[in-house]
């Protein structure tokens, strides 16, 4: 029988910690595995503890400060290993702050030899009660906060915890918060999590069930989804889903990035450049911060432009117009030349991805 892993992330340690706990009283016979990235001694600390106390602790030196190394060196070993003890029925692995469950997830997904071991039966976010506004859509970096995960790592802490909400089964805050707040979590997620106030809300069955579905958390996470948003019943929250069959314009999309991308909200999706035309590109913002890349071929789909956003408090009232300027009208004539459209730094040659 494989055993049930919960895979925990967040961007607040004290969250993160009272979830954990929670779900190792409410998991039957867990076991809890948590892992810490130390960056400035490159090194990754493994805590072991079941309700009996810690069973083990041990450091690694990582080659490379960084969640993948942290991944392919000490956690997927640990959790094969704890999973085949026999010892326990069920795994709670904490991530290391600022960790994205995605790539674990996929990696347990898709290896057949750990998948006759364990499983993961739900992903849970846990969000502090303090500020989760700000935490969402703020333009904090997480080495601001002493929560970075390598050297390099510039990522916003608005980017990398809605990414977290969004992949999640479960959104878990620490304590109460106000119906705004939920109403964001609530926007963000996918339409069948569950957001609850503290994890015990749940119960172990429903955590060690099969709240987890993969290829469902796929369609929902994809920049390039094409189902219809549920209806929005929040009170102080906005969401604003732009579509288009057109492209962007390459040089006004160069020049007028910050137009969509700048601001106090959630934005993320897909576009497509005329420069491109094979390559569906990704858009990925929040708090300001913007990231954008080349995500895969279009295949056999007829191209499309879609942006969704979601903020707080009244939508810009400039976000429509933005996004509809920045678009290529039909009769329009190219500007850009035939090799070169400006988006080399972000998306390769135009040669080695059309």
């Amino acid at each position: 029988m494989r055993v049930p892993v919960v895979l925990l992330g967040g961007v607040d340690p004290d969250a993160m910690a009272a979830t954990m706990v929670g779900l190792q009283f409410d998991l039957p016979n867990a076991v809890a595995c948590r892992h810490a990235i130390d960056v400035e001694r490159g090194v990754l600390t493994r805590t072991v503890s079941d309700l009996s106390g810690v069973v083990e602790t041990h450091e690694t030196v990582l080659e490379h400060a960084c969640v993948s190394c942290a991944i392919r060196e000490d956690i997927l070993p640990t959790l094969e290993r704890l999973a085949r003890d026999g010892r326990w029925e069920s795994i709670v692995a904490h991530l290391p702050v600022g960790a994205e469950a995605a790539h674990l997830c996929a990696a347990l997904t898709w290896d057949t030899r750990m998948a006759r071991f364990l499983r993961v039966s739900a992903v849970v976010a846990a969000v502090g009660s303090r500020h989760p506004v700000r935490d969402l859509l703020g333009d904090d970096l997480l080495a601001e906060r002493g929560h970075h995960c390598a050297h390099d790592d510039r990522r916003g802490v608005g980017e990398v915890l809605s990414a977290m909400v969004e992949h999640a089964d479960v959104v878990a805050f620490d304590d109460a918060v106000d119906p705004v707040a939920r109403g964001l979590v609530a926007a963000l997620a996918r339409p069948d999590a569950v957001v609850v106030e503290g994890c015990h809300a749940l119960g172990g069955e429903v955590l060690t069930g099969r709240l987890h579905q993969h290829t469902r958390t796929e369609a929902w996470t994809s920049p390039v989804r094409t189902d219809a948003l549920p209806d929005l019943r929040a009170e102080g929250v906005w969401r604003l889903d732009l579509q288009s069959l057109q492209p962007f314009h390459p040089d006004r999309l160069l020049d007028s990035l910050e137009r969509l991308g700048a601001g106090a909200h959630r934005s993320r999706g897909c576009f497509w450049l005329p420069s491109r035309p094979g390559r569906a590109l990704e858009w990925d913002g929040a708090g300001g911060q913007l990231s954008i890349g080349d995500h895969a071929s279009w295949g056999l789909r007829t191209p499309f432009t879609r942006i969704v956003l979601a903020g707080v408090g009244a939508a810009p009232a400039h976000l429509r117009e933005a996004f509809d300027e920045l678009l290529l009208a039909p009769d329009e004539a190219p500007t850009w030349s035939a090799g070169e459209d400006g988006f080399e730094p972000w998306l390769g040659p135009i040669r080695e991805v059309a």
